[in-house]
């Protein structure tokens, strides 16, 4: 029987050793009384509604509960300006919202600081079809965007899982890098300029900037991956590709690790122009995805220790296909891959990437999950993996009862050397928390990698970042911290 955790435990019973800051005032009538002056009922959640503050107050993974006591929903710019102005003169903690699918329990509270959800601020603002330049409010969803865009001839340059609740301005906030970072890159280089407001209240903006422009500091890239903790985005501007006109997919069975590497140096020099992701999984991953979608059948015949799943797309179908097609010959006769599937149309193409995107949340459907992202050199990509599955086993954990206490789950990226760990387990217990952590980290940091490729650190990883930072980057992102955020209000107890 599947356990699932409606409820987590409230963060600050969880972590005792976290206390709230003396310094933050607690919210009191007069201070709603403001709100209520500046913001229309739909703006404001409050404890009245204690369902709906529920939802705020939780992660994603129902990991983190923080216990805020007031949601503001303000549909405008100068409507947050004038939140951030009145909460850093007042010295109250505010935590930025986008769609709350974030990984490390960056986007609620830790205790009853303010939520300031962008969700009302969901309108596309302009869009250029000869640059592909695309505006919109922070808090647009980014299924939204999408079909924006595909009815434009253009895409986002980003997808992820959780396309249909994550928010631009969040992703933008966190830097997520999805699916398609090997085809498109990362937000750092696709975004062109942002609005911002700062935990002061005034409004930074340079969201008319062009595609060129060398006069002074790029100050966009500090709001990029900072995570809601010097400035809330409200608005972005973004590059947008162009349309592919031809899509397709394949999926391989494969028996290690090394050859997944010569698989992808392989599709870099035969696919080249047309290669747009190059995914994998690990049996694990698989095999949570089997038991969560039990109505689609797998596409290939028999199991493996490896899948791969890679996506092509270009502007003349006739011509990738006849690549794709001759790619997937040649593996196969040089028995470089065990078994593979291609897709044959679009329903196959959808079915194919359906395997992937439904991973994480097969994984967290086991009951719960440790979840960790990180980036390696390739050759050690799949190492951190091995040797956590390694220590779990030593102690007993994993086993081969048909649903042991503890999965573990490795797929990723290869395309951008990044790794995603999922631990399935259970039920969350300081014994498993221990056998994961510090080794995790410190296997990360022995191999020169970083403990976070695109989930940033949040509440998670907090504290950690000396794994991967130097200490005068620390403390030149301390420096940034308290110019931006002299009283700390900007979602606090997280990040740095």
């Amino acid at each position: 029987m599947t356990i699932t955790h409606p409820v987590a435990q409230l963060t600050a019973e969880a972590y005792p050793k976290v206390k709230r800051n003396p310094d933050f005032k607690v919210l009191d009538s007069a201070d709603l009384a403001y709100f209520r002056s500046i913001l229309s009922n739909d703006e404001i959640i409050n404890s009245q509604a204690p369902e709906e503050l529920a939802s705020f107050n939780q992660d994603w993974m129902k990991k983190y509960r923080g216990q805020s006591n007031l949601i503001l929903l303000p549909n405008s710019t100068d409507k947050v300006s004038k939140i951030m102005k009145y909460c850093n003169d007042k010295k109250l903690a505010v935590v930025p919202q986008g769609g709350n699918t974030d990984l490390v329990g960056a986007s609620v509270p830790v205790f009853d600081e303010i939520v300031l959800s962008l969700r009302n601020m969901n309108k596309v603002r302009d869009f250029d079809p000869v640059s592909g330049t695309f505006k919109c409010d922070a808090g647009v969803i980014m299924r939204d965007a999408h079909k924006f865009l595909h009815d434009h001839d253009h895409i986002f340059p980003l997808d992820l899982p959780s396309r249909n609740n994550c928010q631009v301005g969040g992703v933008v906030s966190t830097n997520a890098g999805g699916l398609n970072f090997l085809r498109y890159g990362s937000l750092h280089g696709n975004v062109l300029g942002l609005e911002v407001v700062l935990p002061n209240g005034e409004i930074i903006s340079n969201i008319n900037a062009l595609r060129k422009d060398n006069t002074g500091y790029d100050l966009k890239q500090l709001f990029i991956g900072a995570e809601g903790t010097i400035g809330v985005i409200t608005g972005v501007s973004i590059v947008a590709a162009a349309k592919p006109k031809a899509l397709n997919a394949v999926f391989f069975g494969i028996e290690d690790f090394d050859t997944v590497q010569k698989l992808f140096v392989k599709a870099k020099s035969e696919l080249s122009e047309i290669l747009s992701a190059f995914e994998f999984m690990d049996r694990g991953s698989i095999e949570c995805t089997i038991e969560y979608l039990t109505d689609l059948p797998f596409p290939l015949e028999n199991q493996h220790n490896f899948y791969v799943l890679i996506e092509t797309s270009g502007s003349n179908k006739r011509h990738d296909d006849e690549k794709l097609t001759a790619f997937l010959k040649d593996t196969i006769d040089s028995k470089l891959i065990s078994e593979g599937m291609m897709a044959k149309d679009k329903a196959d193409y959808d079915r194919l990437w359906t395997w992937r995107k439904s991973v994480p949340t097969a994984c967290n459907s086991y009951g719960g999950m440790y979840k960790y992202d990180m980036s390696l050199q390739l050759k050690d990509l799949y190492s951190v993996s091995a040797a956590v599955t390694e220590r779990l086993n030593a102690a007993g954990l994993i086993g081969d009862a048909p649903k042991p206490i503890v999965k573990s789950c490795g797929y990723g990226h290869v395309g951008d050397g990044n790794i995603h760990l999922n631990i399935a387990v259970r039920e969350f217990t300081k014994q498993i928390e221990d056998l994961l952590e510090p080794f995790v980290y410190e296997y990360i940091a022995s191999k020169k990698g970083s403990i976070s490729a695109e989930h940033g650190i949040g509440f998670h990883k907090r504290g950690k970042l000396h794994y991967t930072r130097s200490d005068i980057e620390i403390r030149f992102m301390k420096d940034i911290k308290h110019h931006y955020d002299p009283n700390g209000i900007l979602n606090p107890y997280k990040y740095i």
